[in-house]
């Protein structure tokens, strides 16, 4: 830990630590809440999967690219004022989820929440980390803290789910030309998270300021090198979502972004105080474990994921349903605390490690024999059926999040525990950024190759000209499932322009209108076999996660007391992405 110093008669400690329970409770909601809400997304929104994908992912970004700089800056100017900043973001940032009209603004706004949470996680563990110098007082009060946190994760798909079924009720304004406008209650969430922002704010005021700023130095280079880099991989790989991996600013952003990933390490190879110290990858175990630390919550986020769009979005399950198999996800990283807590310090934590990734890949596998894509009351798989694989995908999660962390430690020296602890952290986040980015990838690739050949098919039948046929089978499955309006607009106005008679166009969509059932049935069953694909490379990943764990080796000392007070804290912060989905969460 890093020397601390508190405004001497200023604050309450009280006051400091509901200030940072509430705070991270506050973060941990709003970063689920796109877990539950990912299918509300694409109907509402009508959005295209790259479009889903950024608000997925946009979150964990905001989280991740600045993950290593916030607790710098709060040890620098005093976290009271970083807490203040992330109570005002997240209250932005929800109120204009709350209100975002489409899905561009809804980009815009999880940007602006996944700063704010990002600013919460670590500042509010700080704050009571600060206060607390005891060893014995301070992990007591971090394991609350890690409490209020899972809390958050199961308050989130229960609050989607609530306010979904409770609040969405017709306007009674109506629409434009004569259709009926809806209120759609997941609004509401939002507007509960951004009153909760509110309270942080306020509760803060009395909170005692601290900060440790002795040694410590912004390393700009290195955080601007790292947040752009990854930014551009990231934006590279959603935009392949819609526009292919060979177009030219997919190509071109990759190409910038692992320019500015080489310039990271060059950085932070030469740099006094690097943001990483690129030393610690030189121990094969703790390099195994920042592997896993990628690999295995890609894995988990990429289910969670897709199980937010497949029975969402697809199979059409009402919110408070999707809400309810996330709570299965969520719970058991707030009701294992004691048992992964006690087989941390007293069975090698590997081994829990190891049974975590083994309790994701049979989820995975197992929800990758599920029939995907086609509504319930069509006969597709009941909602009923995800909740026992749901809850091993949840009790991986749960042996895992802290686990990663502390293995992390047991690999390196005492003196590179804060760093690797740090490292890790980091690294486990990515993974959680990579979940839907790559697993939309994955499944709106797939969906769109099956789902050419049987759409030309039934245009073809429909009698539509080879031209009208080629410019429909550009359009992707889920354009076709929750935006099938906008498609025939879009249509219709390019053929007009282009020339056709009004009659012609008519006709054309009198004959979409006839088969407008059986094209939204050939796209959901394409994009279901896309995501079963993504639940088997997730599966696949946590496999491989799994076996690399039993390649790792920790250290034959014994730690110091430092060194274990060290480690209780870095495992409650390790909780601190517990949720997310967007993909994440």
């Amino acid at each position: 830990m890093s020397q601390v110093s508190t405004t001497p008669g200023g604050g309450s400690a009280r006051a400091t630590f509901v200030a940072a329970y509430s705070a991270v409770t506050l973060a941990q909601i709003t970063n689920a809440l796109p877990g539950a809400l990912n299918g509300t997304f694409a109907n509402d929104f009508h959005t295209s999967g790259a479009g889903l994908t950024w608000i997925a992912g946009m979150f964990m970004m905001g989280i991740v690219v600045f993950e290593l700089s916030w607790g710098l800056l709060g040890d620098l100017f005093g976290r009271k004022k970083l807490i203040y900043a992330g109570a005002v973001a997240t209250a932005v940032g929800s109120v204009l989820a709350a209100l975002a009209p489409t899905t561009g603004m809804m980009i815009f706004a999880q940007a602006i929440g996944g700063i704010g949470a990002g600013i919460l996680f670590p500042i509010s563990l700080s704050m009571i980390a600060a206060i607390t110098p005891d060893h014995r007082a301070r992990a007591r009060a971090i394991a609350t803290w890690a409490g209020f946190l899972s809390l958050g994760a199961v308050i989130s798909p229960v609050l989607a789910g609530l306010t979904a079924q409770i609040f969405t009720v017709p306007s009674a304004a109506g629409a434009p030309g004569g259709a009926t406008a809806v209120f759609h209650g997941w609004r509401v969430a939002y507007y509960v998270a951004a009153a909760l922002a509110v309270v942080v704010l306020v509760v803060a005021v009395r909170a005692t300021d601290s900060a440790a700023p002795q040694g410590r130095k912004l390393d700009l280079p290195g955080q601007s090198t790292l947040a752009l880099g990854l930014i551009a991989v990231l934006f590279a790989t959603v935009q392949a979502v819609d526009a292919g991996f060979g177009s030219p600013e997919v190509i071109a952003s990759y190409v910038v972004g692992g320019i500015l990933l080489v310039l990271f390490v060059v950085i932070e190879s030469r740099t006094r105080q690097p943001l990483i110290h690129l030393s610690l990858f030189k121990n094969s175990a703790y390099s195994i474990t920042g592997i896993v630390a990628v690999t295995g919550m890609f894995a988990f986020l990429a289910i969670a994921f897709s199980t937010s769009v497949a029975v969402g979005g697809l199979a059409l399950a009402d919110t408070w349903k999707v809400g309810v198999l996330f709570v299965f996800i969520q719970g058991p990283a707030f009701l294992l605390i004691p048992v992964v807590g006690w087989l941390i310090h007293h069975v090698a934590p590997r081994w829990a490690l190891t049974a975590g990734f083994a309790f994701m890949a049979l989820s995975g596998y197992w929800l990758s024999t599920f029939s995907l894509g086609v509504p319930e009351q069509f006969g597709g798989t009941p909602w009923t059926a995800f909740i026992l694989p749901l809850l091993f995908l949840g009790i991986g999660f749960a042996l895992t999040i802290g686990s990663i962390t502390a293995v992390a430690i047991n690999t390196v020296q005492p003196k590179d525990i804060g760093m690797a602890s740090a490292t890790t952290n980091l690294l486990r986040d990515l993974g959680f950024a990579l979940g839907p980015v790559i697993g939309s990838a994955i499944a709106f690739s797939i969906g769109a190759s099956v789902f050419a050949g049987p759409l030309a098919g039934i245009l073809n039948g429909a009698g539509l000209p080879a031209d009208a046929v080629a410019g429909l089978s550009q359009i992707p499955p889920l354009g076709f499932l929750s935006g099938w309006d906008g498609v025939i607009a879009q249509f219709s106005g390019q053929a007009l322009a282009g020339g056709a008679p009004q009659q012609a166009v008519s006709g054309m969509v009198g004959a979409l209108g006839a088969v407008q059932h059986q094209i939204q049935g050939v796209a959901g069953t394409s994009l279901g076999q896309g995501f079963q694909m993504v639940y088997l490379v997730a599966a696949v990943a946590a496999t491989i996660s799994a076996l690399l764990t039993l390649f790792i080796s920790g250290r034959s000392t014994a730690p110091s007391a430092d060194a274990i007070a060290e480690t209780t804290e870095a495992n409650a912060e390790a909780a601190a992405d517990a949720a997310a989905v967007t993909c994440r969460d």
